[in-house]
Protein backbone atom coordinates (compact mmCIF):
# COMPACT_ATOMS: atom_id res chain seq x y z
CA UNK A 1 0.00 0.00 0.00
CA UNK A 2 1.29 3.44 -0.89
CA UNK A 3 0.24 6.76 0.64
CA UNK A 4 -1.00 9.73 -1.30
CA UNK A 5 -0.43 13.28 -0.03
CA UNK A 6 -2.95 14.58 2.45
CA UNK A 7 -5.58 16.91 0.94
CA UNK A 8 -4.81 20.62 1.07
CA UNK A 9 -4.61 22.39 4.41
CA UNK A 10 -7.27 24.69 5.86
CA UNK A 11 -7.07 27.56 8.31
CA UNK A 12 -7.21 27.55 12.09
CA UNK A 13 -10.39 28.08 14.12
CA UNK A 14 -10.71 31.15 16.34
CA UNK A 15 -9.67 30.53 19.95
CA UNK A 16 -11.51 31.46 23.10
CA UNK A 17 -15.02 30.38 22.13
CA UNK A 18 -17.04 27.35 21.10
CA UNK A 19 -15.38 26.73 17.72
CA UNK A 20 -13.43 23.48 17.63
CA UNK A 21 -13.54 20.10 15.88
CA UNK A 22 -16.22 17.96 17.56
CA UNK A 23 -18.61 15.10 16.94
CA UNK A 24 -21.10 12.68 18.49
CA UNK A 25 -21.48 8.93 18.87
CA UNK A 26 -24.92 7.47 19.56
CA UNK A 27 -25.67 3.85 20.43
CA UNK A 28 -29.38 3.19 19.94
CA UNK A 29 -31.42 0.97 22.20
CA UNK A 30 -32.76 -1.93 20.13
CA UNK A 31 -35.78 -4.20 20.55
CA UNK A 32 -37.64 -6.65 18.31
CA UNK A 33 -41.10 -7.01 19.93
CA UNK A 34 -42.03 -10.13 17.95
CA UNK A 35 -38.64 -11.81 18.52
CA UNK A 36 -37.70 -11.02 22.14
CA UNK A 37 -35.01 -13.72 22.23
CA UNK A 38 -33.22 -12.51 19.09
CA UNK A 39 -29.53 -11.79 19.53
CA UNK A 40 -29.02 -8.02 19.89
CA UNK A 41 -25.73 -8.01 17.99
CA UNK A 42 -27.35 -9.80 15.08
CA UNK A 43 -30.35 -7.47 15.11
CA UNK A 44 -27.96 -4.52 15.10
CA UNK A 45 -26.16 -5.99 12.11
CA UNK A 46 -29.50 -6.18 10.32
CA UNK A 47 -29.98 -2.46 10.99
CA UNK A 48 -26.66 -1.64 9.34
CA UNK A 49 -27.43 -4.01 6.50
CA UNK A 50 -30.88 -2.48 6.01
CA UNK A 51 -29.39 0.97 5.63
CA UNK A 52 -26.96 -0.37 3.05
CA UNK A 53 -29.97 -1.60 1.12
CA UNK A 54 -31.61 1.81 1.42
CA UNK A 55 -28.60 3.63 0.02
CA UNK A 56 -27.54 0.89 -2.40
CA UNK A 57 -24.05 2.00 -1.49
CA UNK A 58 -21.41 -0.25 -2.93
CA UNK A 59 -17.65 -0.18 -2.67
CA UNK A 60 -14.82 -2.10 -4.31
CA UNK A 61 -15.73 -5.76 -4.58
CA UNK A 62 -19.46 -5.08 -4.28
CA UNK A 63 -19.70 -4.69 -0.51
CA UNK A 64 -20.00 -1.70 1.81
CA UNK A 65 -16.89 0.35 2.48
CA UNK A 66 -14.97 -1.33 5.29
CA UNK A 67 -13.70 0.48 8.31
CA UNK A 68 -9.93 0.83 8.37
CA UNK A 69 -8.72 -0.19 11.84
CA UNK A 70 -5.03 0.47 11.11
CA UNK A 71 -4.64 3.52 13.33
CA UNK A 72 -7.01 2.51 16.13
CA UNK A 73 -5.31 2.59 19.56
CA UNK A 74 -8.02 2.10 22.21
CA UNK A 75 -5.65 0.97 24.97
CA UNK A 76 -3.48 4.10 25.08
CA UNK A 77 -4.09 6.04 28.27
CA UNK A 78 -3.73 9.84 28.39
CA UNK A 79 -1.96 9.50 31.71
CA UNK A 80 1.07 8.04 29.97
CA UNK A 81 0.77 4.29 29.58
CA UNK A 82 -0.78 1.56 27.45
CA UNK A 83 -2.91 -1.21 28.92
CA UNK A 84 -1.79 -4.75 28.08
CA UNK A 85 -4.26 -6.39 25.69
CA UNK A 86 -4.41 -9.47 27.89
CA UNK A 87 -5.54 -7.37 30.84
CA UNK A 88 -8.11 -5.30 28.92
CA UNK A 89 -11.83 -5.93 29.10
CA UNK A 90 -13.04 -7.32 25.74
CA UNK A 91 -15.29 -4.28 25.24
CA UNK A 92 -12.17 -2.09 25.11
CA UNK A 93 -10.77 -3.84 22.03
CA UNK A 94 -12.47 -1.59 19.51
CA UNK A 95 -9.55 -1.90 17.10
CA UNK A 96 -10.71 -5.23 15.75
CA UNK A 97 -13.80 -5.74 13.60
CA UNK A 98 -16.74 -7.75 14.96
CA UNK A 99 -17.71 -10.76 12.88
CA UNK A 100 -21.07 -12.41 12.39
CA UNK A 101 -21.71 -15.17 10.01
CA UNK A 102 -24.79 -15.27 7.79
CA UNK A 103 -25.88 -18.72 8.99
CA UNK A 104 -25.89 -17.55 12.61
CA UNK A 105 -27.94 -14.51 11.65
CA UNK A 106 -30.44 -16.68 9.79
CA UNK A 107 -30.79 -19.02 12.76
CA UNK A 108 -31.33 -16.09 15.08
CA UNK A 109 -34.36 -15.08 13.02
CA UNK A 110 -35.69 -18.62 12.71
CA UNK A 111 -35.10 -18.88 8.98
CA UNK A 112 -33.21 -21.59 7.16
CA UNK A 113 -32.15 -19.26 4.37
CA UNK A 114 -31.63 -15.54 4.41
CA UNK A 115 -30.53 -13.35 1.55
CA UNK A 116 -28.03 -10.85 2.90
CA UNK A 117 -27.56 -8.22 0.24
CA UNK A 118 -24.03 -6.87 0.61
CA UNK A 119 -22.31 -9.72 2.43
CA UNK A 120 -18.72 -10.33 1.43
CA UNK A 121 -17.35 -13.33 -0.45
CA UNK A 122 -16.95 -15.41 2.72
CA UNK A 123 -20.64 -15.02 3.54
CA UNK A 124 -19.85 -12.85 6.58
CA UNK A 125 -22.29 -10.06 7.24
CA UNK A 126 -20.48 -6.74 7.24
CA UNK A 127 -21.24 -4.58 10.25
CA UNK A 128 -19.57 -1.28 9.28
CA UNK A 129 -20.50 1.40 6.80
CA UNK A 130 -18.82 4.70 6.00
CA UNK A 131 -21.55 7.00 4.77
CA UNK A 132 -21.67 9.68 2.11
CA UNK A 133 -22.14 12.35 4.78
CA UNK A 134 -18.79 11.36 6.32
CA UNK A 135 -20.33 9.45 9.24
CA UNK A 136 -19.88 5.87 10.36
CA UNK A 137 -22.72 3.39 10.98
CA UNK A 138 -21.72 0.16 12.67
CA UNK A 139 -22.38 -2.42 15.38
CA UNK A 140 -20.87 -1.58 18.76
CA UNK A 141 -21.45 -3.68 21.90
CA UNK A 142 -24.70 -5.19 20.59
CA UNK A 143 -26.13 -1.83 19.54
CA UNK A 144 -26.28 -0.03 16.20
CA UNK A 145 -24.13 3.09 16.52
CA UNK A 146 -24.02 6.22 14.41
CA UNK A 147 -20.82 8.27 14.72
CA UNK A 148 -21.35 11.69 13.23
CA UNK A 149 -18.84 13.35 10.91
CA UNK A 150 -16.50 15.96 12.35
CA UNK A 151 -17.94 19.47 12.56
CA UNK A 152 -16.58 22.77 13.88
CA UNK A 153 -19.45 24.23 15.91
CA UNK A 154 -22.32 23.11 18.16
CA UNK A 155 -25.08 23.97 15.67
CA UNK A 156 -23.58 21.59 13.11
CA UNK A 157 -23.06 19.01 15.87
CA UNK A 158 -26.82 19.07 16.49
CA UNK A 159 -27.56 18.89 12.76
CA UNK A 160 -25.41 15.88 11.91
CA UNK A 161 -26.33 14.07 15.12
CA UNK A 162 -30.03 14.48 14.26
CA UNK A 163 -29.20 13.22 10.76
CA UNK A 164 -28.15 9.99 12.45
CA UNK A 165 -31.68 9.61 13.80
CA UNK A 166 -32.97 9.77 10.21
CA UNK A 167 -30.38 7.20 9.14
CA UNK A 168 -31.56 4.89 11.91
CA UNK A 169 -35.20 5.58 10.99
CA UNK A 170 -34.58 4.67 7.35
CA UNK A 171 -33.12 1.34 8.46
CA UNK A 172 -36.12 0.67 10.71
CA UNK A 173 -38.50 1.43 7.83
CA UNK A 174 -36.58 -0.89 5.52
CA UNK A 175 -36.76 -3.77 8.01
CA UNK A 176 -40.45 -3.16 8.62
CA UNK A 177 -41.09 -3.47 4.87
CA UNK A 178 -39.66 -7.02 4.79
CA UNK A 179 -42.45 -9.47 5.72
CA UNK A 180 -39.88 -12.20 6.38
CA UNK A 181 -38.06 -10.28 9.12
CA UNK A 182 -39.26 -9.21 12.55
CA UNK A 183 -39.62 -5.44 12.82
CA UNK A 184 -36.99 -3.70 14.92
CA UNK A 185 -37.56 -0.65 17.10
CA UNK A 186 -34.75 1.78 17.92
CA UNK A 187 -34.68 4.17 20.86
CA UNK A 188 -32.46 7.18 21.41
CA UNK A 189 -31.93 6.54 25.10
CA UNK A 190 -29.20 5.19 27.38
CA UNK A 191 -30.59 2.33 29.45
CA UNK A 192 -32.98 -0.61 29.35
CA UNK A 193 -33.74 0.02 33.06
CA UNK A 194 -32.57 -3.53 33.77
CA UNK A 195 -29.00 -2.56 34.80
CA UNK A 196 -27.68 -2.13 31.23
CA UNK A 197 -26.50 1.24 29.93
CA UNK A 198 -25.27 2.13 26.45
CA UNK A 199 -23.42 5.22 25.47
CA UNK A 200 -23.90 8.60 23.95
CA UNK A 201 -20.39 9.94 23.56
CA UNK A 202 -18.94 13.27 22.49
CA UNK A 203 -15.52 13.99 21.01
CA UNK A 204 -13.63 17.27 21.10
CA UNK A 205 -10.22 18.02 19.61
CA UNK A 206 -7.84 20.08 21.70
CA UNK A 207 -4.10 20.77 21.75
CA UNK A 208 -1.95 17.98 23.16
CA UNK A 209 0.10 20.63 24.94
CA UNK A 210 -2.66 21.11 27.53
CA UNK A 211 -1.74 19.02 30.61
CA UNK A 212 -4.25 16.25 31.18
CA UNK A 213 -4.41 17.08 34.88
CA UNK A 214 -5.72 20.54 33.98
CA UNK A 215 -8.43 18.91 31.89
CA UNK A 216 -9.52 16.69 34.77
CA UNK A 217 -9.61 19.55 37.28
CA UNK A 218 -11.40 21.94 34.94
CA UNK A 219 -14.00 19.51 33.59
CA UNK A 220 -15.01 17.41 36.60
CA UNK A 221 -17.20 19.99 38.40
CA UNK A 222 -18.69 21.02 35.06
CA UNK A 223 -19.56 17.44 34.07
CA UNK A 224 -21.04 16.74 37.49
CA UNK A 225 -23.51 19.60 37.03
CA UNK A 226 -24.12 20.18 33.29
CA UNK A 227 -26.82 17.48 33.38
CA UNK A 228 -29.25 20.09 34.74
CA UNK A 229 -29.69 21.37 31.17
CA UNK A 230 -28.63 18.39 29.04
CA UNK A 231 -29.99 15.43 31.01
CA UNK A 232 -32.58 13.39 29.10
CA UNK A 233 -34.53 12.27 32.17
CA UNK A 234 -35.06 8.76 33.47
CA UNK A 235 -37.73 6.86 35.36
CA UNK A 236 -36.24 4.89 38.25
CA UNK A 237 -33.32 5.26 40.64
CA UNK A 238 -30.27 2.99 40.61
CA UNK A 239 -28.68 1.03 37.79
CA UNK A 240 -31.54 -1.46 37.76
CA UNK A 241 -34.17 1.20 38.53
CA UNK A 242 -35.09 -0.77 41.66
CA UNK A 243 -35.98 2.40 43.57
CA UNK A 244 -38.97 4.37 42.36
CA UNK A 245 -38.74 7.97 41.31
CA UNK A 246 -37.57 10.19 38.50
CA UNK A 247 -34.11 11.63 37.92
CA UNK A 248 -32.40 14.13 35.64
CA UNK A 249 -29.82 11.95 33.87
CA UNK A 250 -30.08 8.54 32.26
CA UNK A 251 -26.36 7.88 32.72
CA UNK A 252 -25.48 9.22 36.18
CA UNK A 253 -26.20 6.05 38.17
CA UNK A 254 -23.86 4.03 35.94
CA UNK A 255 -20.69 5.96 36.81
CA UNK A 256 -18.34 4.52 39.40
CA UNK A 257 -14.97 6.27 38.99
CA UNK A 258 -13.60 9.78 38.64
CA UNK A 259 -10.94 9.07 35.99
CA UNK A 260 -10.29 5.94 33.91
CA UNK A 261 -9.90 4.25 30.52
CA UNK A 262 -12.98 2.02 30.56
CA UNK A 263 -16.27 2.92 28.87
CA UNK A 264 -18.56 -0.03 29.68
CA UNK A 265 -17.35 -1.05 33.16
CA UNK A 266 -16.20 1.14 36.06
CA UNK A 267 -17.33 4.10 33.95
CA UNK A 268 -15.37 7.26 34.78
CA UNK A 269 -16.49 10.89 34.72
CA UNK A 270 -13.32 11.71 32.77
CA UNK A 271 -12.32 9.13 30.18
CA UNK A 272 -8.59 8.78 29.46
CA UNK A 273 -8.62 7.04 26.07
CA UNK A 274 -5.78 8.62 24.10
CA UNK A 275 -6.76 7.92 20.51
CA UNK A 276 -6.57 11.24 18.64
CA UNK A 277 -7.61 10.10 15.14
CA UNK A 278 -5.42 13.00 14.02
CA UNK A 279 -1.79 14.12 14.12
CA UNK A 280 -0.87 12.57 17.46
CA UNK A 281 1.85 14.97 18.61
CA UNK A 282 -0.41 17.97 17.89
CA UNK A 283 -3.89 16.94 18.98
CA UNK A 284 -5.70 15.23 21.81
CA UNK A 285 -9.21 13.89 21.26
CA UNK A 286 -11.18 14.26 24.45
CA UNK A 287 -13.55 11.28 24.54
CA UNK A 288 -16.56 12.21 26.70
CA UNK A 289 -18.74 9.30 27.82
CA UNK A 290 -20.85 10.98 30.51
CA UNK A 291 -23.55 12.65 28.40
CA UNK A 292 -27.11 11.52 27.77
CA UNK A 293 -28.50 10.89 24.28
CA UNK A 294 -30.57 13.98 23.54
CA UNK A 295 -33.56 14.37 21.27
CA UNK A 296 -34.09 17.93 22.47
CA UNK A 297 -32.13 20.14 20.11
CA UNK A 298 -31.50 22.81 22.74
CA UNK A 299 -30.22 20.32 25.31
CA UNK A 300 -27.94 18.82 22.69
CA UNK A 301 -26.78 22.24 21.50
CA UNK A 302 -25.90 23.37 25.00
CA UNK A 303 -24.19 20.06 25.73
CA UNK A 304 -21.76 20.63 22.87
CA UNK A 305 -21.55 24.40 23.06
CA UNK A 306 -20.92 24.77 26.79
CA UNK A 307 -18.42 21.90 26.87
CA UNK A 308 -16.48 23.42 23.98
CA UNK A 309 -16.48 26.74 25.82
CA UNK A 310 -15.17 25.14 29.03
CA UNK A 311 -12.36 23.50 27.06
CA UNK A 312 -11.39 26.96 25.85
CA UNK A 313 -11.30 28.10 29.48
CA UNK A 314 -9.04 25.18 30.37
CA UNK A 315 -6.73 25.88 27.43
CA UNK A 316 -6.46 29.51 28.54
CA UNK A 317 -5.81 28.51 32.17
CA UNK A 318 -8.99 30.31 33.25
CA UNK A 319 -11.34 27.52 34.37
CA UNK A 320 -12.98 28.17 37.77
CA UNK A 321 -10.81 26.96 40.64
CA UNK A 322 -13.36 24.69 42.29
CA UNK A 323 -13.13 21.04 43.29
CA UNK A 324 -16.12 18.91 44.21
CA UNK A 325 -15.86 16.51 47.14
CA UNK A 326 -16.49 12.90 46.01
CA UNK A 327 -17.54 13.75 42.42
CA UNK A 328 -19.21 10.40 41.66
CA UNK A 329 -21.53 10.75 44.63
CA UNK A 330 -22.11 14.40 43.73
CA UNK A 331 -23.00 13.42 40.14
CA UNK A 332 -25.74 11.12 41.42
CA UNK A 333 -26.92 13.64 44.03
CA UNK A 334 -27.50 16.18 41.28
CA UNK A 335 -29.29 13.66 39.08
CA UNK A 336 -31.64 12.55 41.88
CA UNK A 337 -32.58 16.11 42.84
CA UNK A 338 -35.13 17.44 40.36
CA UNK A 339 -35.74 20.44 42.63
CA UNK A 340 -32.17 21.61 41.90
CA UNK A 341 -31.82 22.70 45.53
CA UNK A 342 -29.39 20.06 46.83
CA UNK A 343 -25.98 21.43 47.80
CA UNK A 344 -22.63 19.91 46.92
CA UNK A 345 -19.61 20.11 49.17
CA UNK A 346 -16.48 21.67 47.71
CA UNK A 347 -13.01 20.81 48.96
CA UNK A 348 -12.61 24.37 50.26
CA UNK A 349 -15.58 23.81 52.57
CA UNK A 350 -18.21 25.77 50.67
CA UNK A 351 -21.56 24.24 49.78
CA UNK A 352 -23.08 25.18 46.43
CA UNK A 353 -25.89 24.02 44.17
CA UNK A 354 -25.51 22.69 40.64
CA UNK A 355 -26.91 26.00 39.39
CA UNK A 356 -24.29 27.90 41.39
CA UNK A 357 -21.47 25.90 39.77
CA UNK A 358 -22.86 26.39 36.29
CA UNK A 359 -23.09 30.14 36.82
CA UNK A 360 -19.41 30.14 37.88
CA UNK A 361 -18.49 28.50 34.59
CA UNK A 362 -20.76 30.79 32.60
CA UNK A 363 -19.25 33.91 34.17
CA UNK A 364 -15.72 32.75 33.38
CA UNK A 365 -16.71 31.78 29.81
CA UNK A 366 -18.44 35.09 29.14
CA UNK A 367 -15.37 37.01 30.29
CA UNK A 368 -13.04 34.95 28.09
CA UNK A 369 -15.32 35.43 25.09
CA UNK A 370 -15.43 39.18 25.70
CA UNK A 371 -11.66 39.47 26.18
CA UNK A 372 -10.90 37.54 22.99
CA UNK A 373 -13.68 39.14 20.94
CA UNK A 374 -15.18 35.82 19.75
CA UNK A 375 -18.36 36.34 21.72
CA UNK A 376 -19.29 39.65 20.13
CA UNK A 377 -22.77 39.50 18.61
CA UNK A 378 -21.63 41.29 15.42
CA UNK A 379 -17.90 40.73 15.00
CA UNK A 380 -17.50 37.42 16.86
CA UNK A 381 -17.24 33.89 15.49
CA UNK A 382 -20.99 33.64 14.90
CA UNK A 383 -21.60 30.88 17.45
CA UNK A 384 -20.13 31.74 20.86
CA UNK A 385 -22.51 34.65 21.56
CA UNK A 386 -25.56 32.47 20.94
CA UNK A 387 -24.31 29.66 23.17
CA UNK A 388 -23.58 32.07 26.02
CA UNK A 389 -27.01 33.70 25.66
CA UNK A 390 -28.88 30.40 25.61
CA UNK A 391 -26.79 29.05 28.49
CA UNK A 392 -27.68 32.06 30.65
CA UNK A 393 -31.35 31.95 29.65
CA UNK A 394 -31.74 28.28 30.54
CA UNK A 395 -29.94 28.66 33.88
CA UNK A 396 -32.21 31.59 34.74
CA UNK A 397 -35.32 29.63 33.76
CA UNK A 398 -34.24 26.58 35.74
CA UNK A 399 -33.99 28.81 38.79
CA UNK A 400 -37.19 30.83 38.43
CA UNK A 401 -39.38 29.66 35.51
CA UNK A 402 -39.24 25.89 35.08
CA UNK A 403 -42.32 25.85 32.87
CA UNK A 404 -40.47 27.96 30.32
CA UNK A 405 -37.35 25.81 30.63
CA UNK A 406 -39.36 22.68 29.75
CA UNK A 407 -39.47 23.70 26.09
CA UNK A 408 -35.66 23.51 25.97
CA UNK A 409 -34.52 21.08 28.65
CA UNK A 410 -35.32 17.47 27.84
CA UNK A 411 -35.58 16.04 31.35
CA UNK A 412 -38.09 18.74 32.29
CA UNK A 413 -40.17 18.17 29.16
CA UNK A 414 -40.37 14.45 29.89
CA UNK A 415 -41.15 15.14 33.55
CA UNK A 416 -44.09 17.33 32.54
CA UNK A 417 -45.40 14.48 30.40
CA UNK A 418 -45.04 11.88 33.15
CA UNK A 419 -46.58 14.17 35.76
CA UNK A 420 -49.58 14.62 33.49
CA UNK A 421 -50.16 10.86 33.36
CA UNK A 422 -49.60 10.54 37.12
CA UNK A 423 -52.17 13.18 37.96
CA UNK A 424 -54.71 11.99 35.41
CA UNK A 425 -54.57 8.31 36.39
CA UNK A 426 -53.32 8.64 40.00
CA UNK A 427 -50.15 6.64 39.24
CA UNK A 428 -47.18 5.98 41.50
CA UNK A 429 -43.67 6.44 40.09
CA UNK A 430 -43.15 2.66 39.91
CA UNK A 431 -46.26 2.04 37.79
CA UNK A 432 -45.33 0.05 34.68
CA UNK A 433 -47.44 2.34 32.50
CA UNK A 434 -45.07 5.20 33.24
CA UNK A 435 -42.17 3.00 32.19
CA UNK A 436 -43.80 2.56 28.80
CA UNK A 437 -44.25 6.32 28.46
CA UNK A 438 -40.58 6.86 29.35
CA UNK A 439 -39.53 4.39 26.66
CA UNK A 440 -41.92 5.74 24.06
CA UNK A 441 -40.49 9.24 24.51
CA UNK A 442 -37.27 8.05 22.85
CA UNK A 443 -38.77 5.99 19.99
CA UNK A 444 -37.16 7.35 16.80
CA UNK A 445 -40.32 6.80 14.74
CA UNK A 446 -42.10 10.18 14.52
CA UNK A 447 -45.54 8.57 14.57
CA UNK A 448 -44.67 6.72 17.81
CA UNK A 449 -42.11 8.83 19.63
CA UNK A 450 -43.59 11.14 22.25
CA UNK A 451 -40.74 13.62 21.85
CA UNK A 452 -41.77 14.08 18.23
CA UNK A 453 -45.34 14.68 19.35
CA UNK A 454 -44.07 17.51 21.56
CA UNK A 455 -41.98 18.85 18.69
CA UNK A 456 -44.94 18.83 16.30
CA UNK A 457 -46.98 20.79 18.83
CA UNK A 458 -44.22 23.38 19.30
CA UNK A 459 -43.66 22.26 22.88
CA UNK A 460 -39.95 21.80 22.15
CA UNK A 461 -37.70 24.49 20.69
CA UNK A 462 -35.62 23.94 17.56
CA UNK A 463 -32.04 24.90 16.77
CA UNK A 464 -32.08 23.68 13.15
CA UNK A 465 -34.95 23.01 10.78
CA UNK A 466 -35.96 19.70 9.23
CA UNK A 467 -34.59 20.63 5.80
CA UNK A 468 -31.07 21.09 7.17
CA UNK A 469 -31.24 17.72 8.96
CA UNK A 470 -32.51 15.93 5.85
CA UNK A 471 -29.70 17.49 3.82
CA UNK A 472 -27.14 16.33 6.38
CA UNK A 473 -28.18 12.70 5.88
CA UNK A 474 -26.52 12.72 2.47
CA UNK A 475 -24.13 15.67 2.55
CA UNK A 476 -20.97 15.99 4.68
CA UNK A 477 -19.98 19.13 6.59
CA UNK A 478 -18.14 21.50 4.27
CA UNK A 479 -15.47 22.75 6.67
CA UNK A 480 -13.68 19.62 7.91
CA UNK A 481 -11.96 16.54 6.45
CA UNK A 482 -15.37 14.83 6.61
CA UNK A 483 -16.13 16.57 3.31
CA UNK A 484 -13.29 14.73 1.58
CA UNK A 485 -14.20 11.38 3.18
CA UNK A 486 -17.89 11.67 2.40
CA UNK A 487 -17.37 12.81 -1.18
CA UNK A 488 -14.93 9.97 -1.80
CA UNK A 489 -17.64 7.54 -0.71
CA UNK A 490 -20.47 9.15 -2.66
CA UNK A 491 -18.40 9.89 -5.80
CA UNK A 492 -16.00 6.94 -6.02
CA UNK A 493 -17.45 4.35 -3.65
CA UNK A 494 -16.82 1.43 -5.99
CA UNK A 495 -13.10 2.21 -5.86
CA UNK A 496 -12.85 2.73 -2.08
CA UNK A 497 -11.99 -0.38 -0.07
CA UNK A 498 -11.64 1.21 3.34
CA UNK A 499 -11.91 4.42 5.27
CA UNK A 500 -11.53 5.78 8.78
CA UNK A 501 -11.39 9.17 10.46
CA UNK A 502 -7.81 9.64 9.29
CA UNK A 503 -7.60 7.83 5.93
CA UNK A 504 -9.39 6.81 2.75
CA UNK A 505 -8.08 3.74 0.88
CA UNK A 506 -8.53 3.35 -2.87
CA UNK A 507 -8.18 0.28 -5.06
CA UNK A 508 -7.92 1.69 -8.57
CA UNK A 509 -6.97 -0.42 -11.60
CA UNK A 510 -3.52 0.40 -12.91
CA UNK A 511 -1.89 1.38 -9.62
CA UNK A 512 -0.83 -2.15 -8.73
CA UNK A 513 -1.39 -1.60 -5.01
CA UNK A 514 -3.81 0.08 -2.66
CA UNK A 515 -3.51 3.84 -2.31
CA UNK A 516 -4.03 5.31 1.16
CA UNK A 517 -4.90 9.01 1.33
CA UNK A 518 -4.14 10.22 4.87
CA UNK A 519 -6.48 12.72 6.49
CA UNK A 520 -4.77 13.38 9.79
CA UNK A 521 -5.41 17.12 9.76
CA UNK A 522 -9.12 17.66 10.55
CA UNK A 523 -9.28 21.05 8.82
CA UNK A 524 -7.85 19.77 5.55
CA UNK A 525 -9.93 18.27 2.76
CA UNK A 526 -12.69 20.88 3.11
CA UNK A 527 -15.10 21.88 0.37
CA UNK A 528 -13.20 25.13 -0.22
CA UNK A 529 -9.96 23.24 -0.75
CA UNK A 530 -11.08 20.05 -2.52
CA UNK A 531 -14.59 20.71 -3.85
CA UNK A 532 -13.38 21.67 -7.33
CA UNK A 533 -11.36 18.45 -7.52
CA UNK A 534 -14.52 16.38 -7.06
CA UNK A 535 -16.35 18.50 -9.62
CA UNK A 536 -13.63 17.89 -12.23
CA UNK A 537 -13.66 14.11 -12.11
CA UNK A 538 -16.25 11.35 -12.39
CA UNK A 539 -13.74 8.51 -12.21
CA UNK A 540 -11.39 7.66 -9.35
CA UNK A 541 -8.34 7.11 -11.57
CA UNK A 542 -7.92 10.68 -12.84
CA UNK A 543 -9.03 12.04 -9.45
CA UNK A 544 -6.35 10.08 -7.64
CA UNK A 545 -3.78 10.92 -10.30
CA UNK A 546 -4.18 14.64 -9.65
CA UNK A 547 -4.18 14.07 -5.90
CA UNK A 548 -0.94 12.09 -6.24
CA UNK A 549 0.56 14.80 -8.45
CA UNK A 550 0.62 12.67 -11.60
CA UNK A 551 0.04 14.33 -14.97
CA UNK A 552 -2.23 11.56 -16.17
CA UNK A 553 -4.12 8.65 -14.72
CA UNK A 554 -2.44 5.22 -14.87
CA UNK A 555 -3.42 2.94 -17.73
CA UNK A 556 -6.19 0.46 -17.09
CA UNK A 557 -4.97 -2.86 -15.71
Amino acid sequence: MTAAPEPAAGGALPAGGVMRVMGAETEYGIHAPSAPSANATMMSARVVQAYAQVTRQRAAGGAETRWDYTDEEPLHDARGWTVDRGAAHPSQLTDQPPVLDAEAVALAYGREELELDGQDESGTLLMNMVLGNGARLYVDHAHPEYSSPEVTNPRDAVTWDAAGDLVALAAVRRLAADPDLPPVNLYKNNTDNKSVSYGSHENYLMPRSVPFGDIVRGLTPFFVTRQIFCGAGRLGIGQDASASGYQISQRADFFEAEVGLETTIRRPIINTRDEPHATADKYRRLHVIIGDANLSQVSNYLKFGTTAMVLSLIEAGLAPKVEVYEPVQALQTVSHDTSLTATLRLLDGRRVTALDLQWMYHEAAAKLAQDTGVGDAVDGDGHTHDVLERWATVLTQLDSNRAAAASSVEWLAKLSLLDGYRQRDNLDWDDARLGLVDLQWSDIRPEKGLYYRFLARDRMQRIVDDAAIVSAVGEPPADTRAFFRGKCISSFGKDVVGASWDSVIFDVPGYGRLQRVPTREPLRGTKTLTGALFERYREAGPFLAELLGHNTAPPAA
